[in-house]
C-alpha cells in the first residue's frame, strides 16, 4: 500500500484528489497534511519521512501583489525541498505546475523556478519526480474569483448575479476529474518526467462557456428540465453548476398536480437527455442508498408515503435533511460527490421514482458506498 501526502490538502484539487483516493483504501493510504508544517520542520520532516508518495499542489494562485504570489510559491517549494534534503528519502514527488509557464507572469515563473528546484531536489535523493504542466482546471467546489472563471460564473448564475466577460479568450480544459485520474496514473506508473504535459480535454471561448451555463440556469435551476448534455464536457460542466446552487433552499421542488374525478397526474421530469427511470417501493424503517457518484446525475422523486432523503458532500460533516411527502410529491436532484439516502419515515409503503442520466454497467457503475 502506497502512502500517499498532498501538500494543499484542502485546496481545490487537494480535496479531489483527497477523496479519490479515499475510493481505493486498499491501494493507498492517505497521509494527512495540514498547512502549518510548512513552518515547523519537525512537523515536515516526519510527514516527508512517513510518505512514499508527495503531490505538491499548495500555491498562492492569485494577489493583488504579484510579487507575493512569487516570494509565497517558491518560499513553499524550499521549504519542502529543504525537507526531502534532511530526510534523504527515495520519494516519488509530483509538482503541479501550470500552462502559464510559458507567459511572462510572477506566476508562471514561480511554478518554472519551483518545478526546477524541486526536481533536482528529488534527482539528489534518488526519488522519482513528475512536473505536470497543467492547463485551467474547472469542476465542483472550487472558489470564485480565485480558482477559475468556471467558477466564479457558475457562482454569479445559480445565485442571479449578472456575470461580465472581460477577455473573450479561448481556454484549454480539463475537468478536474481528469487531472486526478492523470495523476493516479503518474502514481501508479511511477511516471518520471521533468516536464510533462496533461492534455487539455476541451477547448471553449468563455463567452461559449457562459452561454452554457446560462441555458443550465434558464433550464434546470428555474425549470427543473435536464438540459441536453451532447459530450463528457457539457455533463461534467452541468455537474459543475449545480453544485454552486444553493441546494439547501432549492430542494426539495415540489410537483405540480393536476386533479380531476378519475385521479391526479403529475410530470416526474422533463429531460433532453437519456437515462433510465426505475421505481421502487419501501417499507417502514427502511434506508436505501447510503452511496454517491461522481458522475452521474440522479433525482429522486417521491409519490406516495412519507420519506426523508438526507445529503452530505463527502470530506463534510453537514448533513442536509429533506422531508417529503405523497400528499405533495416533490423531488431532490442528487449533486456529485455528495452521499445520499432515503427513508421510509412513515407508517406505509414508500413508493419514489428514480431517474438517472446513464443505463447500470455493472463494469462502471460509478457507485460508492458511504454512510450519510
Amino acid at each position: 500500500m502506497l502512502k500517499v501526502g498532498i501538500t494543499g490538502q484542502t485546496g481545490f484539487i487537494g480535496k479531489h484528489l483527497y477523496n479519490t483516493l479515499g475510493l481505493y483504501q486498499e491501494e493507498f493510504e492517505r497521509i494527512e497534511f495540514k498547512k502549518e508544517y510548512f513552518s515547523d520542520d519537525t512537523q515536515m520532516d516526519h510527514f516527508i519521512a512517513t510518505c512514499d508518495v508527495i503531490v505538491h499542489l499548495a500555491a498562492l494562485n492569485r494577489h493583488n501583489d504579484p510579487q507575493t504570489i512569487y516570494n509565497t510559491n517558491v518560499d513553499l517549494v524550499n521549504k519542502l525541498t529543504a525537507s526531502l534534503r534532511r530526510c534523504y528519502k527515495k520519494t516519488q514527488v509530483i509538482f503541479s505546475s501550470s500552462t502559464q509557464e510559458e507567459r511572462d507572469n510572477l506566476y508562471g515563473k514561480s511554478k518554472l523556478t519551483g518545478r526546477n528546484a524541486l526536481a533536482a531536489a528529488v534527482e539528489e535523493n534518488g526519488g522519482s519526480f513528475a512536473g505536470l504542466i497543467i492547463p485551467n482546471v474547472f469542476g465542483p467546489f472550487g472558489n470564485p474569483y480565485y480558482n477559475s472563471v468556471v467558477a466564479t460564473f457558475c457562482h454569479q448564475i445559480s445565485h442571479d448575479e449578472i456575470p461580465v466577460i472581460e477577455i473573450d479568450g479561448e481556454l484549454k480544459l480539463i475537468y478536474v476529474g481528469e487531472l486526478i485520474d492523470v495523476i493516479l496514473s503518474v502514481i501508479r506508473n511511477k511516471t518520471t518526467a521533468a516536464s510533462l504535459e496533461v492534455p487539455f480535454t476541451h477547448k471553449a471561448r468563455v463567452s461559449e462557456i457562459l452561454a452554457l451555463l446560462q441555458t443550465y440556469h434558464k433550464e434546470y435551476q428555474l425549470n427543473g428540465v435536464i438540459p441536453a448534455l451532447h459530450n463528457n464536457f457539457e455533463r461534467n460542466l452541468f455537474n459543475t453548476f449545480r453544485c454552486y446552487m444553493d441546494i439547501p433552499k432549492y430542494f426539495p421542488v415540489k410537483f405540480k398536480q393536476h386533479t380531476d374525478p378519475r385521479g391526479a397526474f403529475v410530470e416526474v421530469i422533463r429531460l433532453n437527455t437519456g437515462g433510465q427511470v426505475s421505481y421502487s417501493t419501501t417499507v417502514p424503517g427502511i434506508t436505501r442508498g447510503n452511496h454517491f457518484h461522481t458522475r452521474k446525475i440522479e433525482r429522486f422523486a417521491v409519490i406516495k408515503g412519507e420519506a426523508l432523503i438526507q445529503l452530505r458532500r463527502i470530506g463534510t460533516d453537514e448533513v442536509l435533511d429533506f422531508y417529503l411527502s405523497g400528499n405533495e410529491p416533490a423531488y431532490v436532484d442528487m449533486p456529485v460527490w455528495y452521499t445520499h439516502n432515503i427513508r421510509n419515515i412513515g407508517t406505509e409503503e414508500l413508493f419514489t421514482i428514480f431517474w438517472i442520466n446513464e443505463f447500470f454497467d455493472a463494469a462502471d457503475p460509478d457507485t460508492y458506498m458511504e454512510i450519510v
